[in-house]
């Protein structure tokens, strides 16, 4: 079973600081320890042979061990330098292996028996490790020759076992001591270090950083609006999926991150906003006949500019949303202007009850009916969905006040639609066709605007506007859903266009059919299902 330790950011450092100088001062104390003793053992060993060798060449023991000096000279002698090199004991063998010397007076004259002097007595100088009547010792053996080079017995320096050890614990006390001090130091680094990150991270624990970082990655990737941001030397840092799209509609299909902003879209000034630090607001530009509204304002860090971010859209959307915010107007004044006629119907119909007129009462109410089923009556029936009747409403009421008659045919027929996103579309076409129409009968006599619309096949759905207009020319209709042409003025050209880009959004048709000096006749067929 795994356990899953959730540590705050902190105590993360810390432990692994502290972990980290704990191990490395235990490795560092174990080889220094072993370098400590090594040292300590190899320099008495120099010293205990120096010590042998110089005992080995004395006069007085040469003399002692053959026979021209007593036992008691070789005594008094060996305490003497024993004490004076300032080693544990130093003991004068003869040939066989009897003490002439010991720090133990009593131990002289008995044999050795510490069963390490069989080299020595070969002529070899040797060390060894033993247990002695002293205890455990370090010996060095050293052979004694007469003048004429007759070996004559031996010499054994010894150091106790437990002064080396004394030596090596006070050597590596310093370590031990060290050791302690760098781990204080190395917690305080941590908390120190742990403190910095976390202020870093504005006092937020890594987790909560990934997680934040998560939410405000999707929020600018999957917004609505292009998002583009740049560092303090105009690289592009950030380029969403909105962003990715608008340009793809360009021809920008590769990925701009890491390329410099004014190498690809020089026309937003984004080196001269850092400079001055000013914010341009619902600016348009143009980028390669891309028309876009952009917000662009610097980024600021601890007061100073690290670069700057800027949100776009594509001008021709907005248009199609304010246009769509117009229909929806359009609909509400032609309630309120309906609601308004209808109270001054009611006025007209209490002041003749009260005037008793009862048979031009019943005539007034026969014209009221009448003019509800021709017009009002006749959309409410025929077209099914709310928005869609609301909207043709306000688009009648709209042609009367330009002088103008829009007609719909007695076929026309709307069911109400499975899809509610598909009504905006409708919107969208129906509206600017009949904008359009109407436009187009500034000059003439006769204005008039026929819509039918009906259901056909069950499977889609056909849209024919046709007005008495002054017609066009065949050069003019292979232009007219260009976005930006028109031949009403400048600023205009997005009606046909939108009415196209909403056709080829739902997979229809458009088919025109048009005549100079007898009006247009635009045909729009788009895929349709019913709602059961």
């Amino acid at each position: 079973m795994k356990i899953k330790l959730n540590l705050r950011l902190q105590t993360t450092i810390t432990l692994l600081v502290c972990g980290v100088s704990i191990s490395c001062l235990l490795v560092t104390n174990y080889f220094v320890h072993k370098n400590v003793e090594e040292t300590i053992f190899e320099h008495i060993e120099e010293k205990a042979k120096g010590i042998s060798r110089v005992a080995a060449i004395s006069p007085i023991f040469i003399d002692g061990l053959s026979g021209k000096e007593s036992d008691e000279t070789i005594q008094k002698y060996a305490e003497k330098m024993r004490k004076a090199a300032q080693v544990p004991f130093i003991v004068v063998l003869d040939m066989n292996g009897i003490r002439k010397s010991h720090p133990i007076p009593s131990k002289i004259g008995e044999k050795y028996v510490g069963g390490d002097a069989g080299e020595v007595y070969k002529g070899h100088e040797h060390t060894s490790m033993a247990r002695g009547t002293l205890g455990e010792s370090l010996r060095y053996f050293t052979p004694v020759y007469s003048k004429d080079g007759k070996q004559i017995g031996a010499i054994l320096v010894g150091v106790l076992l437990d002064d080396v050890q004394r030596k090596v614990w006070k050597s590596i006390r310093v370590i031990f001591i060290s050791m302690i001090l760098g781990l204080i130091v190395g917690i305080i680094g941590a908390v120190l270090l742990a403190r910095k990150v976390k202020g870093i991270l504005f006092g937020m624990e890594p987790a909560e950083v990934a997680n934040l970082l998560k939410q405000r990655s999707a929020v600018v990737e999957y917004a609505r609006e292009g998002v583009l941001a740049v560092d303090r030397s105009s690289k592009i840092t950030l380029f969403n999926q909105e962003a990715a799209r608008l340009m793809k509609s360009i021809g920008m299909n590769y990925n701009p991150i890491g390329r410099d902003i004014e190498e690809i879209f020089p026309e937003l000034h984004f080196t001269q906003l850092m400079e001055t630090g000013e914010k341009s607001l619902d600016q348009e530009y143009s980028l390669r006949g891309l028309v876009i509204v952009a917000n662009i304002v610097p980024i600021y860090v601890n007061g100073n500019i690290s670069g700057a971010v800027a949100t776009f859209r594509d001008k021709t959307e907005i248009r199609q949303m304010a246009e769509q915010l117009t229909g929806a107007r359009a609909y509400a004044e032609a309630l309120r202007s309906q609601t308004h006629e209808f109270m001054n119907k009611l006025h007209v119909i209490l002041g003749m009850v009260k005037m008793e007129i009862y048979e031009q009462l019943a005539e007034y109410v026969k014209q009221i009916s009448y003019s509800f089923q021709t017009d009002l009556g006749f959309i409410t029936a025929r077209i099914k969905d709310p928005v869609i009747a609301g909207f043709i409403i306000g688009k009648i009421s709209y042609a009367r006040e330009k002088g103008a008659v829009l007609h719909f045919t007695e076929k026309s027929f709307v069911p109400k639609s499975k899809n509610d996103d598909w009504v905006q579309d409708l919107v969208t076409i129906l509206g600017n066709l009949i904008d359009n129409s109407l436009e187009a009968l500034k000059g003439c006599e006769e204005k008039k605007v026929e819509v039918e619309i009906l259901p056909v096949n069950n499977k889609e759905l056909s849209i024919i506007v046709s007005d008495t207009g002054m017609g066009m020319s065949k050069d003019t209709e292979g232009l007219i859903f260009d976005k930006g042409f028109s031949t009403k003025g400048e600023d205009r050209g997005f009606g046909l266009y939108l009415v196209q880009r909403a056709t080829n959004k739902l997979n229809g048709n458009i088919f025109i059919t048009s005549e100079i000096g007898r009006g247009t006749s635009i045909h729009v067929i788009i895929p349709f299902e019913e709602k059961e």
